[in-house]
């Protein structure tokens, strides 16, 4: 079986020194990255996506600066495509359901990792579901921040874990990259 796997804004504003740092971005990179290495080992497809803020206001991922680059552990090779988009679905305004199912992400599904959990990724999950795909998310692969809801903080393993199992619920297989692997 082949799937597509799509890394989903593992930019360098998400880590420390970036303008929106999030919990844990360095531990889902690396998980991301064994993912990434395992699928170009076998020929499988992988597609990067990468939000840019072009807004003059851009609080973080404004084009131009290091923030918005792709992160290190996980950058682009060897001509892997690059989908750029302005919105967290990562489906809208751009050509990325046409590229999936061009490398037949139709018929095998897509592997789902990135940043954030509580935004990005879960907009692109429930859009990818909506489309038809058989979507699998790597829930260590993934990272988010804390949030703030009226007067409490909600801790990123919170944030995180709800939303991993709201899309585990209908939307997505959730497991680990190990367990993707034949690790567990």
């Amino acid at each position: 079986m082949t799937r597509t796997l799509v890394i989903i804004d593992i930019q360098n504003d998400y880590f420390a020194g970036g303008r929106h740092p999030l919990v844990g971005p360095d531990a889902a990179a690396t998980a991301a990255a064994r993912l990434l290495a395992s699928h170009r080992e076998a020929g499988q497809p992988v597609v990067h996506v990468q939000h840019v803020w072009d807004a003059p206001d851009a609080a973080f991922f404004a084009p131009g600066t290091h923030g918005v680059e792709i992160h290190p552990l996980v950058a682009p090779a060897g001509g892997d495509p690059v989908v750029v988009k302005a919105k967290p679905n990562a489906f809208l305004g751009t050509d990325l359901d046409e590229r999936l199912r061009a490398a037949g992400a139709d018929a095998d599904g897509v592997v789902i990792v990135g940043m954030m959990s509580s935004m990005c990724v879960d907009a692109t999950v429930r859009a990818g579901a909506d489309r038809g795909y058989s979507v699998t998310v790597a829930h260590d692969a993934c990272a988010a921040p804390d949030l703030r809801f009226g007067e409490a903080t909600v801790p990123a393993s919170q944030v995180h874990a709800a939303f991993m199992a709201a899309l585990g619920d209908s939307y997505a297989e959730v497991v680990s990259v190990d367990e993707l692997l034949g690790a567990a």
